[in-house]
């Protein structure tokens, strides 16, 4: 099957076309730059793919959680591409396509799958979004529901200590969440970015469950009732976070 896949919802830009299982990607750090760079780079990775846009079976987005607007950019670049092309949209939490990156952050000598991830992305305003998952066969499978809270109340579930910790909310409010649980990990890489590729890689095999949507059934995955806070309500969540 063929995937076009768009990941925007962190500060990091990422396209990436499935063909079959090969994989074409481009990754960058590009904050406020999502717009300028998806369609080119998306145009761009279908050239290297020999494959036009009518070869595509579906549309991959990472529906967030994430920042606001680069979740509904990658929504709204969908939906356009989708309803155009006639073919369904493939959502995949963004907490889960990070999940992925844990799978080159295994511990020398640790056991083999399946692995225990707890994924965490900055969400700004004292609080971070996080859920755990089990990789096991390629795929991320949910231990638990999405969260958007403040890094001190956080958990993780049962009494495992040989958990992978990656994305930034674990550097987020001066590292409040890798002090509270930190015991609880074999590794954490705080720097990890969610990419289109590992997007891509769930994406084909949640497409082939059936449950690609119509570009028209698409809902993000926003977590937060209110996108902005007044600076009051700023000031008491940076308060509970420390």
């Amino acid at each position: 099957m063929n995937l076009l896949a768009f990941e925007t919802a962190t500060e990091a830009c990422s396209v990436a076309v499935w063909l079959d299982g090969e994989v074409h990607e481009r990754f960058e750090l590009a904050p406020r730059r999502h717009a300028e760079l998806s369609l080119p780079w998306a145009e761009e990775l279908l050239a290297q793919a020999g494959m036009k846009r009518n070869q595509l079976d579906a549309i991959a987005i990472s529906r967030g959680p994430g920042a606001f607007t680069g979740v509904r950019l990658a929504i709204a670049i969908a939906q356009g591409i989708a309803l155009a092309l006639d073919k369904p949209i493939v959502p995949v939490s963004t907490l889960a396509v990070l999940a992925l990156r844990a799978q080159g952050l295994k511990p020398q000598g640790a056991s083999a799958e399946p692995q225990r991830v707890f994924a965490a992305i900055d969400a700004r305003m004292g609080e971070v979004y996080t859920a755990a998952y089990e990789l096991r066969d390629g795929d991320a499978f949910a231990l638990d529901e999405e969260a958007v809270i403040a890094p001190n109340a956080a958990a993780v579930p049962g009494d495992y200590d040989d958990w992978l910790g990656v994305g930034t909310g674990f550097a987020a409010a001066e590292g409040a969440l890798r002090e509270c649980l930190g015991h609880r990990f074999a590794a954490i890489d705080a720097q990890a970015l969610p990419h289109a590729a590992d997007l891509a890689r769930l994406a084909a095999l949640a497409y082939a469950r059936g449950e690609a949507v119509a570009p028209e059934r698409i809902e993000p995955a926003y977590l937060r009732n209110n996108v902005a806070l007044t600076i009051a309500e700023q000031v008491a969540l940076r308060a509970r976070a420390k």
